[in-house]
């Protein structure tokens, strides 16, 4: 039973709390770059859509986003993914700052 919790296991992906710290901290960034009520985005599902009508996030909140995202993370998202397929939703954000934050 320790081979699930041998250190290259847990070197290889980003722990599940990593996740979850790295999701609350976006969350509180979304909410702040699209004026929304931060108990409002933190109570939406993982999978809401950024752009959709729940966040409603335009081009320029999306811009400031990036910047705090990068800011915060150190985590160029345009620069490190050109299609923008990591703005899809709050999950696919969170996966992709918590991928590239521990690649760093």
């Amino acid at each position: 039973m320790t081979d699930a919790h041998t250190p290259s296991a847990s070197a290889a992906s980003p722990s599940a709390t990593d996740r979850a710290a790295v999701e609350r901290e976006l969350r509180a960034m979304i909410a702040e770059a699209a004026r929304l009520d931060a108990a409002l985005v933190a109570g939406l599902p993982a999978d809401t859509d950024l752009f959709g009508p729940e966040i409603g996030l335009t081009s320029l909140a999306g811009v400031t986003l990036l910047g705090a995202v990068d800011a915060r993370f150190g985590v160029d998202v345009a620069a490190l993914d050109l299609s923008l397929d990591s703005l899809q939703s709050i999950a696919t954000l969170a996966d992709f700052v918590t991928a590239h934050r521990s690649a760093r």
